[in-house]
């Protein structure tokens, strides 16, 4: 079998490569430039990551390659984020960058040379009735089935995941064992690609900074400044600059360039029970159909390893979905990803509005 595997660099996708050998392949090893060599902001972590793909290379005698998609990245996921940030909106540029860059753009020109696309991704394949679906990984803190909720069959079908049976320390152990370079490496926090990069510089570089007023949302007073509605988001209690909190940021003002804080733990404006999506996307197949009935799933409104319980409505206008338990934070823009009631097969996800 031709195995592509897409290198990052960091210890999971190294294994990958590690695991993949012990099972008898030789895969053709990737790796996804989307900075320029000039672009100080993108190219940051580039280097180190090239030169840890490049020593997994020679370890294994594997082919290296890699690939520009600079271009594919700002046309596609930049622009996405911003014109979201821009309207108020809570994007996430992971998903889109999995859905249109990694598994999208990648494949069409590279991956379809290739019979399977391996990943580090933390995520399985389930193969029922005929049809492959997207499964959540054994680690439940790991798991990344919430960043690749927008990818369909095809691109399931044609997926790897070698680590996602595995919990993180697992990983690990098998890293240092096998005495992988980047056995030590930490995570990478940023924006998909982006590494090191930190979301408020990447969003500062394209909108610049407006000063704006906080405002108490229940009485209107003036709390403090902020450098821009764009660099904050619904739910989002850290970085406002305000003592005597916790203060939560309720909505946002788009024309006015104002954010409303509310303060307090259990402030009832922070929380709501249900929420609609938009533009909802099926990675296999629609389970539920348009029905008046409330189906049972969990979901996920933000990555985190809690499932949420609740009920969807699928109508005509959208899904709409009724929780359990009250939600902190329900940001518009962002995806609603429903799993199925066992939170063992992710359905698909929709912009929350």
């Amino acid at each position: 079998m031709n195995i592509a595997t897409l290198l990052s660099g960091g210890v999971d996708s190294s294994v990958v490569v590690h695991l993949l050998k012990e099972a008898g392949f030789t895969p053709t090893l990737f790796y996804i430039k989307i900075g320029m060599d000039d672009d100080e902001l993108l190219h940051c972590s580039s280097e180190e990551d090239i030169e840890m793909a490049t020593l997994i290379a020679r370890k294994y005698g594997c082919k290296f390659e890699i690939v520009d998609l600079h271009k594919d990245y700002w046309d596609n996921v930049v622009s996405y984020t911003i014109d979201k940030v821009k309207l108020g909106l809570t994007p996430n540029p992971d998903v889109m960058c999995n859905k249109l860059i990694k598994f999208g753009v990648f494949e069409q020109r590279v991956g379809k040379d290739f019979d399977k696309t391996a990943t580090g991704h933390y995520a399985t394949t389930i193969e029922k009735d005929g049809k492959v679906f997207l499964g959540t990984a054994k680690d439940p803190v790991k798991d990344q089935t919430d960043f690749l909720a927008q990818i369909d069959s095809l691109q399931v079908s044609k997926l790897m995941f070698p680590i996602g049976n595995l919990m993180k320390h697992e990983v690990r152990d098998i890293a240092l064992k096998a005495e992988l370079p980047s056995a030590k490496r930490q995570d990478s926090q940023g924006i998909c690609f982006l590494g090191k990069v930190n979301y408020n510089d990447f969003i500062r570089r394209y909108l610049g900074e407006k000063t704006g007023p906080v405002v108490e949302y229940e009485t209107g007073k003036i709390l403090g400044t902020h450098n821009g509605y764009w660099f904050h988001t619904v739910g989002q209690r850290k970085g406002l600059g305000l003592s005597g909190g916790p203060w939560y940021v309720i909505k946002k003002d788009v024309e006015a360039n104002i954010v409303y804080a509310s303060k307090g733990f259990d402030v009832e404006t922070q929380y709501g029970y249900e929420f609609s999506m938009r533009d909802f996307h099926f990675i296999a197949d629609n389970p539920w159909e348009v029905s008046p009935e409330e189906i049972d799933v969990t979901f996920k409104i933000r990555h985190t390893p809690d499932f949420t319980r609740g009920k969807v409505i699928s109508t005509p206008h959208g899904v709409h979905l009724l929780s359990e338990h009250k939600l902190q934070g329900i940001a518009p823009g962002q995806f609603g990803v429903i799993y199925d009631a066992k939170s063992e097969i992710c359905i698909g996800s929709g912009e929350i509005i």
